[in-house]
């Protein structure tokens, strides 16, 4: 086998455990260097390559890299950026293959969510076309945990974790409190679409009136009326009432609660900010005493709480994806197939691109309960194998001893910059 470089960048939002991912990437590299040269990582995602901004992990220990196993957020940097069709943007891509053909990539892993999957398919399909040698293997992540196929996604399983773990402390603080002070506390979460981290939240009632008393998903419209019912209930029946709200929460014509009108770079609606409008109507109706907060990059950078599931499922997709690409394997995906819940059993399969990319999965309706406000046992059952275990980083002086990266960049060969569109 030929010997050539990796390219491995991240992409979108990062997570607890992506850097686990790139850690399983460049130790499989490194225990192939038959067939891989050299891992080189894009600075800022795809935004690296196209500029040829490149990272020489060569130069990082095998102490540095193993650290990223217990480093939060992307220890190379990511981006938003979405590449166009092939058919509108010729130049985006020309220019992606001049920079791999300068430093021989011969593999590309991008490490990302639904959007990713995309550039990663884009990319199979024009070195195809163009009779580029190029394995494309696209890792999954995204703490929404909607990418199709696979069970889960790495990211997810820690924020899950975290927010469960959060609804509950709060849930018994507002307890003490709520005779003379604060009744109601919302506490706002990430989801655009997909309801997955709000109903993680639901694992912390684990008996008739703790917290969470309300869960509030985007799959299910907003009825107004019917929840200041049931804040009032919750109020006159235990004392205060604890609420999660996905940030993605849709009036009945559809439209974002929490709209600011702003798009990111994917053209998504720019969301936060409902936990405040949900406090302030309660405040109105009922005049209750409120309390809210948004978990907002909290929730994601949680590495000290991180699910050791999570971790280990992390590393082993990256991993995975090299195994895959030395195989000969193209325009594929690995994924987590779930083989029992208790006790908890999965392995590594693997999807095309094809199947993954822009496709969001949601929250089944029977993983909600017929009021629309919890979960159910099913739901249950899938979330709390995702957030078992610990994994602790090693402390120093109290605090979390992350590992910092030198990233030190290698030398350009083209002679020419890329202007982004």
């Amino acid at each position: 086998m030929e010997r050539r470089n990796a390219f491995y960048a991240q992409s979108g939002g990062v997570t607890a455990v992506i850097n686990a991912s790139a850690c399983g990437v460049i130790q499989a590299a490194r225990a192939h260097p038959d067939a891989i040269t050299n891992v080189i990582a894009g600075r800022n995602g795809i935004i690296g390559a196209l500029h040829e901004d490149l990272i020489d992990t060569s130069l990082e220990s095998d102490h540095a890299i193993a650290g990223l196993r217990y480093t939060p957020s992307g220890a190379f940097g990511s981006c938003r950026y979405k590449l166009k069709s092939i058919e509108e943007n010729q130049a985006e891509y020309t220019r992606l293959l001049e920079v791999f053909a300068a430093h021989d990539i011969g593999y590309f892993f991008y490490n990302g969510g639904g959007d990713s999957q995309d550039t990663t398919n884009k990319i199979a399909q024009l070195s195809l076309q163009r009779g580029y040698p190029l394995k494309c293997i696209g890792i999954p992540k995204t703490v929404d945990n909607d990418l199709p196929v696979t069970d889960n996604c790495p990211g997810f399983g820690s924020v899950a974790k975290y927010v469960a773990v959060s609804i509950r402390e709060a849930g018994f603080d507002v307890a003490s409190m709520a005779k003379t002070s604060t009744k109601v506390f919302v506490m706002e979460v990430m989801g655009r679409h997909a309801g997955w981290i709000a109903a993680a939240g639901g694992l912390a009632q684990e008996h008739d009136g703790d917290a969470p008393h309300v869960i509030l998903f985007p799959e299910i419209e907003f009825d107004e009326s019917r929840f200041i019912a049931r804040v009032e209930q919750c109020v006159a029946q235990h004392g205060y009432c604890a609420i999660v709200v996905s940030e993605g929460l849709r009036t009945p014509d559809g439209k974002f609660v929490a709209d600011s009108g702003i798009r990111d770079a994917f053209g998504h609606a720019q969301l936060g900010g409902v936990a405040p409008v949900i406090a302030t109507l309660i405040k109105q109706r009922l005049g209750l005493k409120f309390h809210w907060a948004v978990a907002d990059y909290l929730q994601r950078a949680a590495r000290h709480i991180a699910s050791k599931t999570d971790v280990e499922q992390a590393y082993a997709l990256g991993h995975a994806a090299v195994e895959m690409a030395l195989a000969g394997k193209n325009a594929v995906m690995p994924t987590i197939e779930r083989l029992a819940d208790d006790p908890y059993e999965w392995r590594i399969g693997e999807v095309a691109l094809e199947k993954v990319a822009n496709v969001e999965k949601m929250m089944p309706r029977d993983f909600i309960t017929a009021d629309g406000f919890g979960i159910t046992d099913s739901c249950r059952r899938y979330l709390k194998p995702l957030i078992a275990g610990e994994d602790y980083p090693p402390y120093r002086d109290g605090l979390p001893d992350y590992i910092k990266l030198k990233n030190l960049p290698i030398k350009k060969r083209l002679s020419t910059d890329f202007t982004l569109s």
